[in-house]
C-alpha cells in the first residue's frame, strides 16, 4: 500500500534537517527522503554565521553546548577579514569580538561533519527516514503530491499533502515545481580544496575574503578549520566566467603561487584533497518559493548571500520557516498557494530579503575596486569607520548605508 503522510521532506542537508526537527516539535508526522547514505560530504566554504547558532538554538539548545564543546569537529569563530583589490586588510571582529561575547557568533565545521551532526538529532517518534531514496517523479494528487522514488532497487510510492523541497537547486523539487522560475543569473561558481599547514590564520579564527584584481566581482578565501586545516577555495559570478572565459582552477593556483599577499602562507602548506567545484544559487530579492502544498528551501529556493557565499544560516533559517508554515497549514487546513505564499514566502523575505538585497548592493560595490580600496583603506586608519562595518554585519540599517552616496563622500572627506 502507498503510505501516506502529512508532510515529506525531499532532500535532508540543513535545510530539510531544520526542517525535520521543527515538525518533531510539534508532533506532525513526516518522512524524509535522501538520496544519499550519510556520512556523505557536501562542496561548501563551510562556514556557519550566527543564523546557523539562531536556528540552532531554537531548535534545542544543548544543540550548541555540543558544538562548542566538541573541539576536534567544531571551530568558534570570532569575525571577518576582508583584504581589498590593492592588498589592504581589515579584521572586523563580530559583535565587539571575543572579549564582548559570552560564546563565538559562529563557528566552521567541513559539511560532512556539520551534516551528519543534524543527521543523527534527526530520528523521532514523528518521522520516517529513508535514505539512498532516489526520487523519480512528483505527480500533483488529491491529497497533494505523489513521490515515486527508488529506495536501492526497489520502487516505492508516498502521497504527501504538503512537500517541502530542500534537494538544491538542480534538484527535481525545483525542476518540477517551479519549471518556469530559474535560478537567478546572479548565480556564483566556486571551486575548493582544503589545505593543511596554510600561515598566518587569526588568533580569534577569523574568515578572510581576498578580493583579488583577478577574481572580480568574486573573491579568493580561506576559512580555518579544527586540526589546523583549512577551507581554500574562489568564488565568482558565474555570468562573469561565462563570459570572460576565466579558467576558475587556474585563478586559485594562481593566487596560491603567485600573489604576494598569499603566498608565503602557502610554502609549507599541502592539499589534503581534490579541487572540488560547485553552484552557488544565490538570491537578491523577493522571489516566488511556495505554492499549492509545496515549499522549496535552501538553494532549492536561491537562498545563497551574494556577497559572502554563506548559504548554510539561510538554509537552517528556511526550513524552520517551511517547517512553521506547514504546521500552521495542517492546523488550519489549508494549503492553497495564497496561505503559503502569506505564512512563507512574505515571512521569509521579510526576514532575510533586506539582507539579501544590501549583499547584493556590497556584490556590486566590487565591481569598483577602487571605491572597495577606498573603504578598506580609511577603515584601516578609522577605528570609528571600523566600528561601523563590524556593525554592518548584525544592523541592517547600518548596512544600507552603502547604498546612500553620501557615505562614500564622507568617508573621502574623511567624516
Amino acid at each position: 500500500m502507498t503510505q501516506i503522510f502529512p508532510v515529506a521532506i525531499i532532500g535532508c542537508g540543513p535545510a530539510g534537517a531544520a526542517a525535520s526537527m521543527f515538525l518533531s516539535k510539534a508532533g506532525i508526522r513526516h518522512i524524509i527522503l535522501e538520496k544519499d547514505v550519510y556520512p556523505r560530504d557536501k562542496v561548501c566554504g563551510d562556514g556557519c554565521s550566527g543564523k546557523t547558532a539562531f536556528v540552532l538554538r531554537k531548535a534545542n539548545p544543548e544543540f550548541l553546548e555540543e558544538i562548542f564543546s566538541s573541539a576536534d569537529k567544531f571551530l568558534p569563530s570570532y569575525g571577518v577579514k576582508f583584504v581589498a583589490p590593492n592588498g589592504k586588510g581589515i579584521d572586523i571582529p563580530f559583535g565587539g569580538g571575543r572579549t564582548a561575547l559570552e560564546r563565538p557568533p559562529g563557528f566552521t565545521a567541513k559539511r560532512m561533519v556539520l551534516d551528519h551532526f543534524l543527521f543523527q538529532k534527526l530520528p523521532s517518534s514523528c518521522n520516517t527516514i529513508i535514505q539512498n531514496a532516489h526520487v523519480q517523479a512528483i505527480t500533483r494528487c488529491d491529497s497533494g503530491f505523489e513521490v515515486a522514488f527508488k529506495e536501492g532497487e526497489e520502487d516505492r510510492k508516498i502521497v504527501c499533502n504538503i512537500l517541502i523541497g530542500a534537494d538544491g537547486d538542480k534538484g527535481i523539487s525545483r525542476k518540477t515545481l517551479m519549471q518556469q522560475n530559474e535560478v537567478s543569473k546572479t548565480s556564483m561558481v566556486g571551486l575548493r580544496c582544503y589545505y593543511e599547514g596554510v600561515s598566518d590564520m587569526h588568533p580569534d579564527n577569523f574568515i578572510e575574503l581576498h578580493f583579488l584584481k583577478d577574481t572580480l566581482p568574486g573573491y579568493f578565501w580561506i576559512f580555518p578549520l579544527p586540526g589546523g586545516s583549512a577551507n581554500v577555495g574562489v568564488g565568482i559570478d558565474s555570468a562573469v566566467v561565462r563570459s570572460k572565459k576565466i579558467n576558475l582552477r587556474e585563478k586559485m593556483q594562481e593566487a596560491i603561487a603567485g600573489n604576494p599577499n598569499i603566498k608565503h602562507r602557502f610554502s609549507n602548506a599541502k592539499a589534503i584533497d581534490k579541487i572540488y567545484g560547485w553552484g552557488l544559487p544565490t538570491g537578491t530579492k523577493k522571489s516566488k518559493v511556495s505554492g499549492a502544498n509545496f515549499l522549496l528551501t535552501g538553494d532549492a529556493a536561491s537562498l545563497i548571500d551574494p556577497f559572502t557565499g554563506e548559504g548554510i544560516g539561510n538554509a537552517l533559517y528556511s526550513g524552520m520557516l517551511a517547517a512553521e508554515a506547514a504546521i500552521k497549514s495542517v492546523e488550519e487546513k489549508k494549503t492553497d498557494a495564497a496561505f503559503f505564499s502569506a505564512n512563507y514566502d512574505d515571512v521569509l523575505f521579510k526576514r532575510i530579503g533586506k539582507e539579501l538585497q544590501l549583499s547584493h548592493t556590497m556584490q556590486r560595490l566590487v565591481h569598483f575596486p577602487w571605491l572597495f580600496n577606498l573603504v578598506v583603506n580609511k577603515a584601516s586608519k578609522s577605528p570609528s569607520l571600523q566600528q561601523t562595518m563590524s556593525s554592518m554585519f548584525a544592523d541592517l540599517d547600518v548596512r544600507s548605508l552603502l547604498r546612500k552616496p553620501s557615505f562614500y563622500w564622507n568617508i573621502l572627506m574623511n567624516k
